[in-house]
């Protein structure tokens, strides 16, 4: 008789807990995937019902078709270079449907908490105030959904809120003819930005940062930008650097925009890009303020002293990394946003417990639970055993100093990546791991526990 495999729980049906749930179906390991919401498509699901999807009508992803796609489901061929965000959850949509993945998803289930049992199990409790316990737990709750906003001196009386809650320029807040400060300079900064700028808009638009950025196109020599990528046998340095030269030649200085000069190299802050912003800038419609130094009612004063009446304020401030159903604080990030994980899913001291999709990669995160499932689920059937937990650290620090080393340091840039090095490595260290559990005879690391078949329970 076969030894039987661990049964998991998946956490989120977005594409990382999609994506995850097609890996564990192909290998046989059995799973639970439980999603808050009505439907699949997490973040990319416009007006999601669970309030999480961060959509705006207008949005298309960053990302070109080319560096998206999943690996085996080719996105459609008449799409454009960057789809708007309704295709990509079609092809969500499509994705799920192909490799009847649906009807093993439970819906409008939300996880309330997960805890370790004293003999390493995971107990799932449910909304329903149901229980469930699990070998393994797989954590594909995404991270752009829990809004960072900051605190200033005075009080604001109109109407702030953070991107999260934008939708047009109309909802949550009608914005035409009115003094709008957007806070951030990140890509839903520029996107909103450029909406709400344009003259039947907004009578002023300012963005105000503490920074000024290097703004990106989404082309750049009549090719989409993403599609080039240094190789990775490329020494970083040197790849940065002939990177920079490209960027600086093809965009030029900010300063001639009307906008600050960075105090940072281009790809020294996560990447800011935009079609339309620099040309907004250019016009005079985008104008430009130092952070807020104070609100003052109706009127807002800036760090360089400055003040204007402002009607709406819009935080595009960023988010935090959550996970509400975790009490231990071991299961949470530390107070300077850093979460450390082996290869961004690991914790060396918790054998059954993945985080996937937790990473802010360039060029996507789309297909980035993808790869990473490759590995979780080898590990699972006892085709891969990760090294030492004392290893495993030095290789979680080594990989920081190479994805981080380059950007400045913030909150923002705790779990950056390099796509193509990250799988790269990736997948040689799926290799080596392979050679590990070999060596070993190819053990389950996480035994079957959680649930016994009614044959065996009754022996």
């Amino acid at each position: 008789m076969a030894e039987r495999l661990p049964k998991a729980c998946i956490i989120g049906a977005g594409c990382s807990g999609f994506t995850t749930a097609k890996k564990l179906k192909d290998l046989g390991v059995p799973f639970d995937c439980f999603e808050m919401s009505d439907d699949i498509g997490g973040n990319w699901y416009f007006n999601n019902p669970n309030g999480m999807s961060a959509c705006y009508e207008s949005l298309h992803i960053d990302t070109s078709k080319w560096r998206l796609a999943f690996e085996d489901y080719p996105v459609p061929a008449d799409w454009p270079d960057f789809p708007h965000h309704r295709q990509l959850l079609q092809y969500f949509h499509d994705y799920v449907d192909h490799f009847g993945l649906r009807p093993l998803i439970t819906f409008n289930t939300r996880v309330e908490r997960a805890e370790r049992t004293a003999d390493g199990l995971w107990k799932v409790t449910l909304g329903s105030g149901e229980s469930r316990i699990y070998d393994v737990l797989f954590v594909c709750n995404g991270h752009h959904w829990d809004p960072r906003v900051p605190e200033y001196p005075g009080k604001f009386d109109g109407p702030a809120f953070h991107v999260h809650s934008y939708r047009t320029p109309f909802e949550p807040v009608d914005m035409r003819g009115k003094n709008v400060v957007i806070v951030g300079m990140g890509n839903s900064a520029m996107d909103v930005a450029s909406e709400l700028a344009q003259r039947p808009i907004a009578k002023n638009l300012w963005v105000a940062a503490r920074r000024g950025v290097w703004v990106l196109p989404k082309y750049m020599d009549g090719k989409v930008a993403d599609k080039a990528s240094m190789p990775h046998w490329m020494p970083r340095k040197l790849g940065l650097a002939l990177a920079r030269a490209k960027i600086k030649r093809a965009v030029g200085r900010m300063e001639d925009y009307g906008l600050p000069k960075p105090d940072h190299e281009p790809l020294e802050a996560h990447p800011s890009v935009s079609g339309e912003f620099l040309t907004r800038a250019g016009c005079g419609d985008v104008k430009f303020k130092p952070n807020i130094a104070e609100l003052m009612g109706r009127k807002v004063k800036f760090e360089d002293g400055s003040v204007e009446d402002v009607d709406v304020i819009v935080y595009a401030t960023g988010y935090k990394i959550s996970f509400p159903f975790f009490k231990d604080p071991e299961l949470l990030p530390d107070a300077e946003h850093r979460f450390p994980l082996f290869k961004r899913m690991m914790k060396p001291e918790i054998p059954n417990l993945f985080f996937m999709g937790l990473a802010q990669p360039l060029p996507t995160l789309v297909n980035f639970a993808e790869q990473q499932a490759k590995l979780a689920g080898a590990y699972l059937v006892g085709q891969y055993k990760p090294p030492s937990p004392a290893e495993m650290k030095a290789v979680t620090a080594k990989d920081e100093a190479l994805h981080l080393g380059p950007y400045y340091k913030a909150a923002r840039h705790t779990i950056q990546v390099d796509f193509g090095i990250y799988v790269h490595d990736l997948l040689k260290e799926i290799e080596a791991g392979a050679k590990r559990a070999k060596a070993a005879g190819n053990p389950l690391p996480v035994p079957a526990r959680a649930e016994a078949p009614a044959a065996l329970a009754a022996e």
